[in-house]
């Protein structure tokens, strides 16, 4: 499956390539890494703690039920933020220039139950190369009940799918805990996209089992057979950490590309997607809120999504300066930027785009 598509255009754009020339030249200009810095650090240091001090409370202290459930709230916001932040850039390389750091940071992951190898083979080569791109993109396959594509086969279940979906996204980090990391184990074997030998994968089938022992063991059984909580309390609140981090992140992700204004383009007769890969992109993903400082702190930089796709080993802390640039030599260029201006204006579009999707039939879809 892997390289089985490829993006080619007849005559090449000088696009990207003076687009990287000109954010180069920022970070040489301002004498500044293109890695994290100090407010980076400060951020992982806050988040981390906001994941860890809750549950540590919650096992050394006798605390009221109500206050253990607020404990994991608090847990499934601090996921969701590390997630975003923290872990997002570490697996893309964008956290530091020591691999080994990017590494160690990168297990983050591990504390939503999910494993590192399998992340990296649907984000970072899937995603992000075959952004919205039906089978390739694994963000946009259908899920279950819901539809992501204009170009899949509609059920007419999925006319409702815009009222059950942010149950659905609710739902997304414990299904990752349970059977997605075996699945697309699986699924990348058969298909070429993993790419390590037949001794490599016992291996790393036995490293992802003992994430999820592990995860398990920690977030479950330690509170309620060390601790003693009662077990419903503890199995209350690790929903809610999932929940809340899953609603959180879902529904993060899907606003850069599942909304009003993206393409999702088919390739040809030939297998080839007919665009520059860095113009593509562009059509294809979406930035909103960009002037929150609040959101953009949280969310990690996902609201710049367009600066992400094209530099994702930047860390996010710079897409706000850089986004200037981006968007002065796209006007420049005569290439799409889109934007939604807010946060609710994109949680509209996104609404409105599965409603769509769940209404219209391949043969009417637009690309």
């Amino acid at each position: 499956m892997k390289g089985s598509i490829k993006f080619v255009q007849a005559e090449r754009s000088a696009f990207f390539p003076t687009l990287k020339k000109r954010v180069e030249q920022y970070f040489r200009d301002n004498q500044i890494d293109h890695h994290a810095n100090a407010q980076m650090v400060v951020k992982t240091i806050v988040l981390l703690t906001a994941y860890i001090t809750p549950f540590v409370a919650m096992v050394v202290f006798d605390l009221p039920t109500w206050v253990n459930l607020i404990c994991w709230t608090i847990m499934g916001l601090a996921l969701a933020g590390i997630g975003m932040s923290v872990m997002h850039d570490a697996n893309h390389g964008a956290y530091s220039a020591n691999k080994k750091v990017n590494t160690l940071l990168g297990y983050t992951l591990n504390l939503a139950g999910a494993s590192v190898f399998n992340w990296k083979l649907q984000h970072n080569i899937l995603h992000h190369t075959y952004t919205n791109v039906v089978h390739y993109d694994e963000d946009i396959d259908d899920k279950g009940f819901m539809r992501f594509s204009p170009h899949t086969r509609r059920k007419k279940y999925q006319s409702l799918q815009v009222v059950y979906a942010f149950l659905f996204y609710a739902v997304i980090t414990l299904y990752w805990v349970i059977a997605k990391d075996l699945l697309q184990f699986i699924r990348y074997t058969k298909n070429g996209v993993n790419p390590n030998k037949p001794k490599e994968n016992v291996i790393t089938f036995l490293k992802i089992s003992a994430v999820k022992i592990s995860y398990l063991f920690v977030t479950l059984f330690v509170p309620i057979y060390f601790a003693e909580l009662p077990w419903l309390q503890v199995i209350s609140g690790f929903l809610i950490m999932h929940g809340v981090a899953g609603l959180i992140l879902t529904v993060i992700f899907q606003l850069a590309h599942t909304v009003e204004g993206t393409s999702h383009p088919l390739p040809n007769d030939s297998g080839n997607i007919e665009n520059d890969w860095a113009i593509h992109q562009l059509n294809t993903t979406v930035n909103f809120s960009p002037d929150s400082k609040i959101l953009t702190w949280y969310l990690g930089g996902l609201n710049h999504q367009v600066e992400h796709h094209l530099f994702p080993r930047i860390c996010h802390v710079h897409y706000p300066a850089i986004s200037k640039i981006v968007q002065e030599t796209c006007n420049e260029f005569g290439v799409p930027y889109l934007e939604n201006k807010t946060f609710m204006q994109a949680l509209r579009s996104h609404i409105r785009t599965l409603k769509r999707f769940g209404r219209i039939d391949p043969e009417l879809a637009q690309m």
